[in-house]
């Protein structure tokens, strides 16, 4: 059930009415009728915008439609008053048996409650993480991490047929580097002083890689030269760190269905293929591109390369594909594996990158654009930095330095459930303070424990209804009589339980799984405020000496607690059942 859904549908219909008795023209674009909560809970249940979207288009006067409407939605049973506002908005009223309807649709449908089939027949890449396989992740890679995983599962609830794809960035200098420091690894494991030299990276992580080299080559590899141990111990040592990377997302309950490699593109005409497949379009040409803007790098030179003409899609400048020398630039392989994706038939693609990847947004939207011809689009999330804090003092991280707060740090000490929900509570973009001390303190400041104290409350009382002698399953509850549920405070609740599929169908649309977080919040805060209220008022108690009031008054919790519960599925987090 999806409430404001249905309310649309009910506008619709008698704007259809309108149209078929001439007081409106025929053909008007409906697309832009809304019906949503208003500004001002005062004003009513719900607005439509019907008048106002509709009123130039049509001719009429918005004031003159939203009266009409109003006359035609007040023979609608649910609608108690529909009241013009101002120049055309029209807000609406609804009966109380509305809002209990609504409880027995959350208690009759459990975690199902709010799935829509918004994305139905839509098939949709999710392209997360991709972190080189240098090492252990970090915490910017966690950040990345939930937030794909997390918009994967909001978008499958939203009926979308996703995959959840990982990049393995294999094919770049980076790998070789990190093929010469297993090797110093390699050396110290066989009893000589490792050369970790400026450039290698210095982490302990390498040292079981190492170990693990001896294991299989003895000394063999110390007297060959590099050219015919480097391609061996890079594959091996790669390897090795996918190993680490798939044990750390495990941590965080993040599986990927697939796993591509860059390097997998490199020799078999892939990135030839999807650069012909541009050249069809004449958006491949052979130039000199404009010295960058700025103090020139030491190293540019004016030189005629390969390039992609991006500016006809949106880029700023073209992009070069290929250098004079032949190689490929780091761009041509992206490319070749976003046709690749949309060769495999996607509808939709999604890369969520770290923040120092915004300078390349355009020129991949521009690929996608022109690779497909414009029939799949690409939306990218960028991801902010996260600032680390331990007992008021910031932790510093860094690769190469060896020195980094590893993933596996933040969920040992924090857990996954609340890593996971407190990088959802800011928006992509904007810094997030990962504060230990906060994350895991027992107060409504802290967004994770008061929601799961919500559903935690809901749990308790049921177990307590339960005892008493209560049918709390929610079949039972669902048949008990809401009629009474009628305080200001009730209302409230059961209203947020309504907003719940709207909710969703809105975080999904924008690619935005933060709002169900902070959804999530709102509603635990309506719960908590019902409970507090019961506190002072014995009538609003959950547990009632009248075992029929009870039912209801607990059905309404129940059905808090399913939209709790999904919520928190969606975030990957586990509802807990109580706290300690």
């Amino acid at each position: 059930m999806n409430l404001f859904a249905d309310m649309r549908v009910a506008v619709i219909a008698a704007l259809d009415q309108m149209v078929a008795e001439g007081a409106l023209p025929a053909g008007l674009d409906m697309s832009n009728v809304a019906v949503e909560p208003p500004r001002d809970a005062l004003h009513g249940d719900m607005a439509t915008n019907a008048a106002m979207v509709l009123a130039k288009p049509a001719g009429v006067k918005p004031r003159d439609i939203a009266d009409a409407l109003a006359a035609k939605l007040a023979a609608d049973g649910r609608i108690v008053a529909a009241e013009v506002a101002g120049p055309g908005f029209l807000n609406l009223r609804l009966a109380p048996s509305v809002w209990a309807d609504v409880t027995r649709a959350a208690l009759a449908e459990g975690v199902e409650y709010g799935r829509s089939g918004l994305g139905r027949g839509v098939k949709v890449n999710v392209e997360y993480v991709s972190a080189n396989p240098t090492g252990p992740m970090h915490v910017g890679h966690t950040r990345g991490a939930v937030f794909g995983d997390a918009l994967a599962s909001l978008l499958a609830f939203a009926g979308y047929e996703v995959t959840r794809e990982y990049y393995i960035n294999d094919g770049g200098a980076q790998v070789n580097v990190l093929a010469r420091s297993a090797y110093e690894r390699y050396r110290e494991a066989n009893g000589l002083e490792p050369e970790i030299r400026e450039g290698l990276y210095p982490g302990d992580y390498l040292i079981p890689v190492g170990e693990a080299l001896k294991a299989k080559y003895g000394a063999s590899l110390l007297e060959r030269p590099e050219a015919e141990w480097l391609a061996e111990v890079r594959e091996f040592a790669t390897a090795a760190m996918m190993e680490m990377i798939r044990g750390d997302l495990a941590l965080l309950n993040v599986k990927m269905d697939v796993y591509s490699s860059e390097k997998a593109l490199y020799g078999t005409g892939k990135i030839e293929a999807a650069l012909a497949q541009l050249k069809a379009q004449g958006l491949i040409y052979e130039g000199v591109l404009e010295p960058p803007k700025g103090k020139l790098p030491e190293d540019w030179e004016e030189r005629e390369q390969t390039l992609f003409r991006s500016t006809a899609f949106g880029d700023d400048v073209d992009r070069p594909v290929q250098k004079s020398d032949g190689s490929w630039t780091y761009f041509a392989p992206d490319i070749a594996y976003h046709f690749d994706k949309v060769e495999r038939g996607f509808d939709m693609l999604i890369d969520v990158f770290g923040a120092d990847h915004g300078g390349y947004v355009k020129r991949m939207k521009a690929a996608v654009a022109a690779l497909s011809n414009n029939r799949v689009p690409l939306d990218i999330k960028l991801i902010q930095l996260v600032k680390l804090f331990k007992n008021g003092e910031p932790f510093k991280m860094s690769k190469r330095a060896g020195t980094f707060v590893t993933l596996r740090d933040v969920v040992e000490q924090a857990g996954a459930d609340v890593t996971r929900f407190h990088m959802l509570t800011r928006k992509n973009d904007a810094p997030l303070d990962f504060d230990f001390d906060k994350v895991l303190e027992q107060s409504k400041d802290n967004p994770v424990f008061y929601v799961q104290y919500a559903h935690a409350r809901v749990r308790s009382v049921l177990r307590k209804a339960a005892e008493q002698g209560v049918d709390v399953t929610p079949a039972a509850l669902a048949r008990a009589d809401l009629s009474g549920n009628t305080h200001e405070a009730e209302l409230a609740l059961a209203k947020k339980i309504a907003e719940w599929p709207r909710q969703v169908e809105i975080a999904a649309r924008a690619n935005e799984p933060h709002r169900v977080a902070f959804f999530l919040y709102e509603i635990a805060s309506d719960l908590h405020a019902l409970w507090n209220r019961g506190n002072d008022e014995a009538q609003l108690r959950f547990v009632q000496e009248n075992s029929d009031i009870t039912a209801a008054k607990i059905a309404l919790a129940s059905a808090c607690a399913v939209v709790i519960s999904a919520g928190l599925g969606i975030l990957g987090v586990t509802p807990a059942e109580e706290m300690r």
